[in-house]
């Protein structure tokens, strides 16, 4: 959490702040203390009330997130007695209560030792629809709303919060166990964790009025590294957020329209995001233990190092999709490739090859050919193929980018 000054002046705007960085710990405590999902959100929701009437007027606690805990865990203790259950927990609780406002909550014993790693794992449970796994992550762990995770997605609030809902629900029902899997699940386990972030960070990529996402992604996926800095694809996905966030900024034109790689102002993007990025990848090539994540990170440390497009080690990529092609033989992979190998042996050979994969329903898949036909002087072919990307494509940018055919752009990488 960023450093804050008790004798500072708060406003709304910092409270908010200070609540959605500690919030997800909060109730992941208050979940393994109580063992009660909605119990630990509301009154993890009532502390922040709290704090919104306390702190402009008094301050800041020493210790906020702490704080925020505190209050809750008292808070779901008062509800509990109010409704006359769980007074046997209430009891044990008030032990607790008791002490100091700057003692900590004692910790779990054992190899985890901090509850926001139970809790993603618990809300990125494979029983969970992948959608419902995303909204209870950036509902419980991230801090946000109801309201803005709707917003994010599109969809009303009230489907929204059926959703959250059900799957709450389907825990309770099927007695999602809150603990980090045992060591033999954590590959399939973690992995599911991490497409759940990765998703939050391209929901946020595609959706321009929604950049929260692209942070809470970052932040996520940096909650996930501290908590496990041992896991190289944890670290590639890291490197891979901050890589791909540092030219976001620079994708797009003042009007809303897209700007593709190699079009795209250089001098804007964050050289402090691509040091650490970089850093990381290094970090994972040391390791020498290469998963898709960190494969695709170092691709876009490749594309980061060079100051113009035309400096790009396009020869790099393709060796580096070769590899990536091996751990995640996908047509999606295997269409990024062929755009690399158009740089390295022309377009007619990327063609060739483009040719050959089914995914006709894939919008990149039709702006690759369209480009690659572009390049060949097969006009006319290349306005049906941007024409089919531009009626697949979900923001009004790529639409647009697409039926103006692509502005004679070099690549479709982004």
């Amino acid at each position: 959490m960023h450093d804050v000054d008790p004798n500072a002046k708060i406003d709304k705007a910092e409270v908010d702040r200070i609540f959605r960085e500690a919030s997800g710990r909060a109730v992941a405590t208050l979940i393994r203390v109580f063992g009660d999902i909605d119990l630990a959100e509301d009154a993890v929701q009532d502390a922040f009330a709290v704090a919104l009437r306390k702190w402009p007027r008094d301050g800041l606690p020493p210790n906020p997130a702490g704080w925020i805990t505190r209050t809750a865990r008292t808070l779901a203790i008062d509800r509990l007695r109010r409704e006359s259950r769980g007074r046997e927990l209430a009891s044990e609780e008030a032990v607790l209560s008791a002490r100091p406002d700057d003692a900590a909550i004692p910790e779990e014993v054992g190899p985890v030792q901090d509850d926001r790693l139970r809790l993603i794992f618990t809300c990125c449970n494979p029983a969970l629809a992948k959608e419902a796994q995303v909204a209870l992550t950036l509902r419980l762990l991230g801090g946000l709303s109801t309201e803005e995770v709707a917003r994010a997605f599109l969809v009303p609030e009230p489907t929204m919060a059926q959703r959250l809902v059900r799957a709450k629900r389907k825990i309770k029902a099927a007695r999602i166990p809150y603990r980090v899997p045992e060591d033999h699940e954590l590959p399939d386990r973690l992995h599911s964790v991490l497409a759940v972030v990765y998703l939050v960070y391209n929901a946020g990529l595609t959706s321009p009025a929604e950049p929260v996402l692209c942070s809470e992604a970052i932040r996520l996926a940096r909650i996930l590294a501290t908590l496990m800095p041992d896991e190289p694809e944890v670290a590639g996905l890291l490197a891979l957020l901050l890589l791909t966030e540092s030219r976001r900024l620079s994708r797009g034109r003042a009007d809303g329209s897209l700007v593709l790689l190699g079009e795209q102002d250089r001098t804007r993007w964050d050289r402090a995001l691509i040091a650490e990025g970089q850093a990381i990848v290094r970090w994972c090539l040391r390791r020498n233990q290469p998963g898709a994540y960190q494969l695709q990170a170092a691709i876009n440390a490749v594309h980061s190092d060079a100051q113009t497009v035309d400096e790009t080690d396009w020869s790099q990529i393709v060796a580096l999709y070769d590899q990536l092609l091996v751990v995640a033989p996908t047509p999606v992979v295997a269409l990024n490739r062929a755009i690399a190998v158009g740089e390295v042996h022309g377009p007619a050979v990327a063609l060739t090859l483009v040719d050959q994969l089914d995914l006709d329903n894939y919008h990149p898949f039709h702006a690759t050919r369209a480009d690659l036909l572009r390049r060949l002087g097969r006009s006319d072919e290349a306005a049906v193929a941007y024409q089919r990307a531009a009626a697949m494509a979900p923001t009004d940018a790529e639409r647009d980018f697409f039926r103006q055919g692509g502005r004679g752009s070099h690549s479709p990488h982004l």
